[in-house]
């Protein structure tokens, strides 16, 4: 009995010991460094620059973070920077989306088709179109497109076409025609964005035969590709404006006014 008892106090008294040991490393206040320098001397190489350790769960966690860009946020992020730094008074104008869907093994996997068309509003007008899983990827697709394929029309005093004319493509016809001051956009549906986009104030035009915007775009710019202006007419024929537009039996002055009111 009396070594039992002997036992009992050496373990109590070792546990003692212990717990007043983790009490003072408990206790213990961290070292401060004074400097930057200091800190940097004292910090382990094993850990980051957050003093965490540089294990292999760390490093793949950053590279999803902000630090490496690889993630889709980062990549649209950019995107979305680039966009803004191209706004230079381009409009834009969106015609038409259209949804699609392919079955698949695990339901049903949607997509976007975007039209879209841009000018500056001032004689230049483009259009195009883009594909993406997401409509805004789509309208940004399309609108880069756009941009890259913009022509430049003719316009009779910065308002209005120079001559009727029509357009073709598949089963699509449109006919555009010159109009007087205070007339407006005749147009409907796709072809207003164009008008609008092109900057033509007074403008009357008809489309017959598909309703299909795509096809409908195609031949209103079948159109407008084959406007000339009466300076451009000139120099072809080496003449002067003036001269061409005498022949209406116009007179010489009025002839000369006219061609000084005329812009490209």
């Amino acid at each position: 009995m009396m070594a039992d008892e002997n036992k009992t106090e050496e373990k109590t008294e070792e546990k003692v010991v212990t717990a007043e040991t983790e009490t003072a490393v408990t206790n213990e206040e961290p070292a401060i460094a004074d400097t930057p320098s200091e800190a940097a001397a004292n910090q382990d190489p094993a850990q980051g620059a957050e003093g965490q350790p540089r294990g292999r769960g760390n490093r793949g966690g950053g590279r999803g973070g902000n630090d490496r860009g690889r993630g889709r946020g980062g990549r649209d992020n950019r995107r979305g920077g680039r966009r803004e730094e191209e706004d230079d008074g381009i409009i834009e104008k969106l015609v038409h989306i259209n949804r699609v869907s392919k079955t698949v093994k695990g339901g049903k996997r949607f997509g976007f088709a975007a039209l879209v068309v841009v000018g500056d509003g001032s004689g230049r007008v483009g259009f195009g179109k883009g594909k993406a899983r997401e409509v805004p990827e789509a309208i940004q697709k399309a609108t880069a497109a756009a941009r890259k394929k913009m022509i430049r029309v003719p316009l009779k005093e910065g308002r209005t076409l120079h001559h009727d004319g029509n357009g073709r493509f598949g089963a699509g016809k449109v006919t555009v025609r010159t109009a007087p001051p205070g007339t407006g956009i005749i147009a409907g549906g796709p072809m207003r964005a164009v008008f609008e986009s092109l900057g033509v104030a007074d403008v009357v035009t008809k489309s017959v035969g598909t309703s299909n915007p795509y096809n409908m775009i195609r031949a209103t710019f079948d159109a407008l590709t084959d406007q000339t202006s009466p300076k451009s007419v000139a120099q072809r024929r080496g003449k002067k404006v003036a001269d061409l537009l005498g022949r209406g039996g116009a007179s010489e002055a009025e002839a000369e006014a006219d061609a000084a009111a005329i812009a490209e």
